[in-house]
C-alpha cells in the first residue's frame, strides 16, 4: 500500500481522501475540529467556485465550503492503489 499525503486544498474535484492532521494551533484549526474535521474521517471534494475559492467538501454527511486558507490547515492522505 502506497500512501500519499497533501493538503486539502490540493484535492481535485470528485476525489476522496482521509483526513490525517489538522493544524489546531490557530483558532480556525480548532473550529474545524469542532465541525468534525478529525483525523481518520473520509472527505470528498465536490466542487469549487468559478474563481477556485471557496471549495465545497462532503464530510460526515454534510457539505461545507472552505476558503483555500482554511483548507491548507487540513492534511489528508489516500492510498494510491485504491480507486478515487
Amino acid at each position: 500500500m502506497t500512501r500519499y499525503s497533501m493538503k486539502l486544498d490540493e484535492l481535485k474535484d470528485g476525489q476522496t481522501a482521509t483526513i490525517s492532521a489538522i493544524d489546531a494551533s490557530a483558532p480556525t484549526g480548532r473550529r474545524l475540529l469542532d465541525l468534525g474535521f478529525v483525523p481518520g474521517t473520509p472527505i470528498k471534494a465536490l466542487g469549487r467556485a468559478p474563481m477556485g475559492d471557496p471549495a465545497t467538501f462532503l464530510v460526515r454527511g454534510y457539505r461545507i465550503s472552505l476558503r483555500q486558507a482554511e483548507s491548507r490547515l487540513i492534511g489528508i492522505g489516500f492510498d494510491l492503489s485504491a480507486p478515487r
